[in-house]
């Protein structure tokens, strides 16, 4: 669960609006990236400090300014200086641990997104926040890490002029960051589908405590997953159903149509979540049969030696005369009368189906 709840104990006290970052600490410097379009021309450069993107604020073409790292709070106030962000977002922006939610500044909308990515190498889902900022012929986005996000194909289609996103204004940019992300967790799904689908065979022919291991932390990510997505539909709704004039009619059917994929990914939690619950269910019953056959097996046993243990009690009692003691033929027929008993009570058994 420390993915899931990061700590927030170092801004006790301090006033809003005071810049303290939550999330995990980086020693790279943060890397400031922009781009600037129109129908006709498109350029891309990577800045080497924040005051060279403050030309970029009057451009009557688009500009998209990406900064990746959000831990230099020095790089958020001077932006928030010159585009005049309210200190309030420049706080949510540097506290990771928000959940999806759109807030309407009248001059520019603040969007929160869950960025997912499946981390190979330690084979779990790992979550980045996207905070993006939405104003008039400007989208800034801020990004906590360095490694990579999802956005490399919409890049792609900038640069090669590819659809009508070059002629489109920031709200079809800002929508199209949106779908790019909602489109990558399809991929998360895929793989948690797989995965499930391996540990369901791995139930079914030999469980153990690995596997319940495997559904505990499947459980989780499940838990994980929801978090991150459910409250992205509000966020959508909200944009398609608000009055922003930074918002245009026509952007509408597209924010619905991501809308609907959002609900496809969120049915999807469900029923997967639902599954691993079932997986869960199946398990403890599997463990349960599987005691309950051993139990059955000891109990017969036991029960095959109770007659034959109180003839061997019987004959084992030190008393002087016992008829039977000075009989040449009463240790062999004290076996075959056990022989008989256990072998009739194995028929028995079988017969009735308890073997």
């Amino acid at each position: 669960m420390a993915k899931m709840i990061k700590k927030r104990s170092k801004k006790a006290g301090l006033p809003p609006g005071t810049l303290v970052h939550i999330g995990e600490q980086r020693a790279e410097a943060s890397k400031i990236t922009v781009i600037n379009y129109d129908d006709a021309d498109y350029h891309e450069k990577q800045l080497k400090s924040v005051e060279e993107c403050f030309p970029y604020k009057d451009k009557p073409s688009m500009t998209w300014l990406n900064i990746d790292g959000i831990h230099q709070k020095e790089i958020l106030e001077k932006l928030s200086g010159c585009f005049g962000f309210h200190p309030l977002v420049m706080e949510d922006i540097m506290n990771t641990d928000q959940r999806p939610k759109m807030e309407d500044y009248a001059d520019y909308l603040y969007i929160v997104l869950k960025m997912l990515y499946y981390n190979e190498k330690e084979n779990r889902i790992s979550t980045e926040q996207v905070s993006l900022i939405v104003a008039p012929h400007t989208v800034i986005s801020f990004q906590e890490g360095l490694e990579g996000d999802v956005f490399g194909s919409l890049r792609e289609r900038l640069k090669n002029d590819k659809g009508r996103i070059r002629k489109m204004g920031a709200d079809y940019l800002a929508y199209s960051m949106i779908d790019a992300v909602v489109d990558s967790y399809f991929m998360i799904l895929e793989k948690l589908g797989e995965k499930i689908e391996l540990l369901e065979e791995e139930l079914i022919s030999d469980p153990g405590m690995k596997t319940l291991h495997d559904i505990h932390y499947l459980k989780r990510e499940m838990i994980f997953l929801r978090k991150a997505v459910w409250p992205l539909r509000e966020v959508i709704s909200m944009m398609a159903r608000g009055e922003s004039p930074l918002i245009h009619e026509s952007m509408k059917l597209y924010l619905r149509d991501v809308y609907d994929h959002t609900i496809q990914v969120i049915d999807t939690i469900e029923t997967l979540r639902d599954m691993v619950t079932g997986m869960l269910d199946i398990y403890l019953s599997s463990v349960s049969n599987r005691l309950n056959a051993v139990m059955k097996v000891l109990t017969i046993i036991a029960t095959i030696f109770i007659p034959l243990t109180f003839i061997v009690g019987v004959y084992g009692m030190n008393f002087r005369y016992m008829p039977e003691l000075e009989w040449r033929l009463g240790y062999p027929l004290v076996w075959f009368v056990m022989l008989v008993i256990g072998i009739s009570m194995l028929i028995v058994f079988r017969k009735k189906n308890w073997l």
